[in-house]
């Protein structure tokens, strides 16, 4: 077994859901003398708080992108409206016409409903509201606009953490027993090294951009447009800017997604890009891996996803970071190896986050109380390298699709239901315990492409569709019809 101190003291870096989720399991543990809340911006929600089109107008990124090791963000000020001074924004990747591509039913936090009257697939507006609310019972515990510079090994496996307050530049030092690395990794953008990119975005500059700069369709308005990555937000782009571009829009991408709408007049499937010409012989073309080529290019968005970047840990050793295709060192996508009072949660992806951010927190806060354990280095580095052994040492690492999340979700709620109990923290001693997914939720969640795909198709009346059973998903008549059927 890992043997870990007496935990008094913890730092959770980032106010986003995942930090939130953190605290409130933290503090069900009723062990823990202080638990500071270390955000950046002047609002919790994390990535969740849209930035105004505005912001994103020039913003760039380095064609291609694929360096992890960023600086921290600097601030973007912004008025606080009706108030004095002025508030530190960060850029987040929400668009204006974002909607969520989870339902509410299954996209919620265990304890905190979405609102009845939101629509199926809520929009961003409703999420960040919904997040600013959970976030009032911990709120005393958030340091606002403390944006976190360094963290680095101390004495006795404690760890160094250096920040700075941003309106007043004042930088402090503190030591913590625990550290929750819930600063998310939607910041830096990956865009691709293809042959030719490099040479092509000096000759065209702008015309190459990242999904986390797209706000709104406006600026592709009668452009010739290439959408490269068929992810949730490469296909919810791609149709916001199919209905404005000139000519229908040309999708790239390696293979077809289980999101993927289907065959549509306004846009053409093109494979991956191998190839951006020289713009000594052609005029804005690429070349895609079946030998077509398209000239004349407008504009390409990259929708092709982030590194995982931890620039307040680059210090660490062994180090988390790489080349930002998952993080290192992570046994069970969440407890950093050699000190595992460093924890990641929320690093899996094709995910539904708000709950699976409940169930890691109910594990860590069990470990760092006391009333669970981990097994040895050696075993938990063993565990690590069976996964890349199973799935690759890159970004698959942390793919968990479905019914992969599914598993894990319901692992990590039977690894917290089995910890140690104490009398004092209700629920029979288990204390909090996040969600376990049953056969409904496991029927959502394989459906819930298709449900998607039914909503869009609503188009304006979607706007008003509340629930599942509104557009044909009714759980307990498939439910009858599979029983009466027989297997």
């Amino acid at each position: 077994m890992t043997a870990i101190s007496k935990i008094r003291n913890i730092a959770i870096i980032g106010a986003g859901p995942s930090g939130l989720a953190a605290a409130k399991y933290l503090l069900a543990e009723k062990s823990f003398d202080k638990i500071d809340i270390f955000e950046q911006r002047s609002i919790p929600g994390g990535t969740w708080n849209y930035s105004p089109g505005v912001d994103k107008t020039g913003a760039t990124t380095p064609v291609p992108q694929l360096d992890p090791r960023q600086p921290v963000e600097e601030p973007i000020w912004h008025r606080k409206g009706d108030r004095e001074g002025n508030e530190a924004t960060f850029l987040s990747p929400l668009y204006e016409r974002l909607e969520t591509n989870i339902p509410k039913d299954l996209m919620q936090f265990s304890d905190k409903p979405f609102p009845a009257d939101a629509q199926l697939f809520p929009t961003f507006r409703t999420v960040t509201e919904y997040l600013h609310e959970y976030a009032d019972d911990v709120r005393e515990l958030i340091h606002f606009e403390t944006q976190v510079l360094d963290v680095t090994s101390g004495k006795s496996d404690s760890w160094v953490l250096t920040r700075k307050e941003l309106q007043n530049g004042r930088i402090e030092t503190d030591t913590y027993d625990a550290v929750v690395v819930a600063s998310g990794h939607y910041t830096v953008p990956y865009v691709p090294a293809i042959e030719g990119i490099e040479a092509w975005n000096l000759a065209y500059p702008g015309v190459i951009s990242h999904s986390k700069f797209y706000d709104s369709p406006e600026a592709f308005k009668g452009k010739k447009v290439i959408v490269v990555g068929n992810s949730a937000s490469g296909i919810d782009i791609g149709a916001q800017i199919a209905s404005v571009s000139k000519g229908p829009l040309l999708a790239s991408s390696r293979s077809e997604s289980y999101l993927s709408p289907g065959p549509a007049a306004d846009r053409i499937e093109y494979p991956e890009i191998v190839e951006f010409l020289s713009p000594a012989t052609q005029d804005r073309a690429v070349r895609f891996k079946d030998g077509r080529i398209e000239d004349g290019i407008d504009a390409i968005l990259f929708c092709t996803g982030y590194l995982y970047s931890f620039p307040f840990l680059s210090s660490l050793q062994p180090p988390v970071v790489r080349d930002g295709s998952r993080t290192l060192n992570v046994y069970q996508q969440l407890f950093y190896i050699e000190n595992p009072t460093l924890v990641f949660p929320v690093l899996p992806q094709k995910v539904i986050p708000f709950p699976l951010s409940e169930n890691q927190a109910a594990v860590f806060a069990r470990v760092f109380s006391g009333r669970l354990s981990l097994p040895s280095k050696a075993e938990m580095k063993a565990w690590e390298e069976s996964v890349v052994a199973e799935k690759g040492d890159g970004k698959t690492f942390h793919v968990l699709a479905f019914p992969k999340d599914a598993e894990y979700l319901n692992f990590l709620y039977d690894w917290a239901a089995n910890a140690r109990k104490r009398p004092e923290l209700g629920n029979e001693g288990k204390g909090k315990l996040g969600v376990r997914w049953g056969e409904k939720e496991r029927w959502m969640r394989e459906r819930f492409p298709e449900i998607k795909k039914t909503f869009q198709g609503k188009g304006e009346e979607r706007h008003s569709i509340r629930t599942l059973e509104e557009i044909g998903f009714d759980f307990d008549a498939w439910k009858k019809e599979h029983e009466n059927n027989g297997p």
